[in-house]
């Protein structure tokens, strides 16, 4: 046992017992709340004593107890506090424990009128999700959650950052119409900006995509209304790109489908999400099971 870890124990045991002394009637009537003060401030000390000793759990745990009381004694500032405290430690031993953590600390600013920073932590409880537990539907929920924080606090462009990580594990989880609404929505808002409105391309690109996924008829309708909306994107490479698709699509032509893709690819190097998009679209012709 480290030196920091036996010093964070003696305090915690040192804490318990002020606690249970402020309890009693004496201690009640001689500087009882002076003694809850005195326990919270060994507790925290206690914590990040842990916390030096890389004893992540112990420091959660008593982050965890510290906000507790905070609860018990109406302290909603502190208390929230304490529990992203207690998520920080839990994020490197427990990352379920760290996303509970956070939603409590959620619920309080939620509760406190403090809009802004529970988006944040939304996003963060997403992400832990989202990268640590792998669990996609509830990464989706928070980073939702997170956007229409951060929508009702005029926070247009973080708002967004999150939808369109819906919009990508939502295309992930076959659930292509929710994906376009998303896309198309980000797109148009990107439009309404002379800063953003390059980026529009990549929404309805990505957009396209997916309507490819459900039908190369529904993407040739959907390339019509964006060049609509956006006309130069119907002189980019992308429009271009779902044209010679859906085409190649329709006649079943999956060398031409794989060589046009190739090209793109040389050009513009496609991530992990396009390549998943574009394999699903590729099954969809017989011998199409390669890899593009």
């Amino acid at each position: 046992m480290s030196d920091n870890e036996s010093k964070a124990n003696a305090l915690v045991q040192d804490a318990e017992k002020k606690l249970n002394s402020s309890k009693s009637f004496l201690g009640g009537l001689f500087g009882g709340q002076n003694k809850v003060d005195e326990a919270l401030e060994m507790y925290n000390r206690a914590g990040n004593l842990y916390k030096m000793g890389k004893k992540w759990s112990s420091a959660g745990n008593t982050f965890v107890t510290v906000a507790q009381h905070h609860v018990k004694l109406g302290n909603k500032h502190d208390a929230a506090t304490s529990y992203v405290d207690a998520a920080n430690c839990y994020k490197k031993s427990d990352p379920q424990e760290a996303a509970n953590c956070l939603s409590k600390a959620v619920d309080i600013y939620t509760d406190m009128g403090r809009f802004s920073i529970a988006a944040k932590h939304h996003q963060t409880i997403a992400e832990i999700y989202e990268n640590e537990i792998a669990d996609l539907e509830k990464a989706m929920q928070h980073f939702e959650m997170a956007a229409d924080f951060f929508r009702g606090e005029e926070s247009n462009s973080s708002a967004n950052k999150n939808m369109l990580k819906v919009a990508q594990y939502a295309a992930k989880l076959e659930n292509y119409e929710r994906a376009i609404q998303i896309y198309e929505q980000v797109a148009s808002s990107a439009l309404e900006s002379s800063l953003l409105k390059y980026s529009a391309k990549e929404y309805f690109f990505r957009a396209s995509l997916c309507h490819l996924c459900v039908d190369a008829l529904n993407a040739q309708h959907a390339i019509q209304k964006y060049e609509e909306q956006y006309p130069a994107f119907a002189d980019s490479r992308e429009a271009k790109l779902i044209k010679a698709l859906s085409s190649h699509l329709e006649e079943q032509d999956v060398e031409a489908f794989t060589n046009e893709v190739k090209a793109y690819d040389s050009v513009s190097r496609l991530d992990q999400w396009y390549t998943t998009i574009l394999l699903r679209v590729k099954k969809q012709i017989p011998d199409g099971d390669e890899i593009c």
